[in-house]
């Protein structure tokens, strides 16, 4: 039996930390391929130091003659990116970093080993895959990751509509919290570090503006007398951003994905079109779990997802409900691919993927959000229950 009462810790990062920055501008680029070339294959990767960013990578198009015409919006796309985010700064600004686009065209060999030599669409590449859900949370994610995102999210917005005008675009929280009878009930320490645009403020004046907002944002009664603070512990945080600390697209998987509470199987998401399974498998392995989880079948589901490249259908399928569910996990990988076709061009139908949906992905997590009408997070919709249950 695991476990019942513990202490558990997550970490997010806002949409303003460098690697963050890098992230957002991979998935920017993704976006626009996408929205001019559906059938568009790009890796694209992001490096963002001091007034500077470097995009490079690999773009496949339908037409290849007009990668040229599409690499000239690139610089366009990456200072929007940087100006929506917020910065602004003598070292990093949105209208004066360099930008320095390395994108060029996707390796035959790599195309010819997803796309098969009878046209049917083998991975992109092996790999592992996990999706995770747990009925502790509505989004059926995990507390610590899924209240640390909406933390930084709030701070984001009273940031961006002008209500906190201190608040810089760079900032990192950290939540443990208790567990009791497999629950949580509450928070132990709360961390909280994040860039101020004045240079007076003390650590004691941050926590005076960002308290409020964290308070609403958990759970009423999860904060006591006994919760320890740390805002902004090591001091002043005015430089931020690739100024302070150099960023690089995928180096936040676990804060993409469940905070440490399930496996990850060690492929980056941000930048990688729908045939990259370490992207699209991801996804179609959470929507699964979660799938499990809404149709009650267990409290908690793992999924596991293994591919071979140029390979279309998965070589294996592994369900793990952690002693939580009253259904034998053998029956549901039984049941998972009489449901849903998980090669990649099934996924990508299934989930609608081939759309410019990514750009929002890029912070505050790939999962537990709420799907939206143009096809954005629709591996979080649980519209897969009956039918799974009914495979069962």
């Amino acid at each position: 039996m695991s476990r019942q009462n513990y202490t558990f810790t997550s970490e997010s990062v806002s949409e303003g930390h460098p690697d963050k920055v890098c992230d957002r501008i991979s998935d920017a680029v993704l976006d626009a391929f996408l929205a001019e070339d559906p059938l568009a294959r790009v890796a694209a990767e992001t490096f963002a130091t001091t007034n500077r960013v470097v995009i490079g990578g690999e773009v496949g198009l339908t037409d290849q003659d007009k990668l040229t015409e599409y690499m000239g919006k690139i610089e366009e796309i990456a200072r929007a990116c940087i100006k929506d985010i917020g910065y602004e700064q003598d070292k990093f600004h949105h209208a004066t970093c360099k930008i320095t686009n390395l994108l060029h065209e996707q390796s035959a060999h790599i195309a010819q080993g997803v796309t098969g030599e009878q046209g049917d669409e083998g991975a992109g590449d092996q790999g592992i895959m996990f999706g995770y859900a747990t009925n502790e949370t509505d989004a059926l994610m995990p507390a610590p990751i899924q209240y640390s995102h909406a933390v930084l999210r709030r701070l984001a917005e009273v940031r961006k509509n002008g209500t906190e005008p201190t608040l810089g675009p760079d900032a990192k929280s950290q939540l443990s919290v208790v567990y009791e009878n497999g629950k949580p009930v509450g928070v132990s320490s709360i961390v909280l570090s994040t860039q101020h645009l004045d240079e007076d403020m003390t650590s004691e004046d941050v926590r005076a503006v960002v308290a409020p907002y964290i308070l609403e944002v958990l759970p009423e009664g999860w904060v006591t007398d006994e919760t320890v603070w740390h805002v902004n512990p090591t001091g002043k945080f005015v430089i931020g951003g690739p100024d302070g600390d150099a960023g690089l697209t995928g180096r936040k998987i676990i804060v993409d994905t469940y905070g440490g509470a399930a496996p990850h199987g060690g492929g980056a998401f941000s930048g990688k079109d729908p045939t990259k399974v370490d992207r699209s498998a991801a996804y179609a392995a959470r929507y699964l779990a979660k799938n499990v989880v809404a149709a009650g079948m267990s409290e908690r589901c793992t999924v596991q997802l293994s591919y071979a490249i140029g390979v279309a259908r998965p070589l294996s399928i592994y369900v793990d409900t952690h002693g939580t569910g009253d259904v034998e996990p053998a029956a549901i990988e039984a049941a998972i691919p009489k449901v849903m076709d998980l090669t990649p061009r099934g996924i990508r139908t299934h989930l609608e993927l081939n759309k410019p949906i990514y750009q929002r992905t890029a912070a505050y997590g790939h999962f537990g959000r709420e799907p939206e009408a143009d096809g954005g997070f629709s591996w979080e919709r649980t519209d897969l229950a009956d039918a799974l249950k009914n495979s069962v």
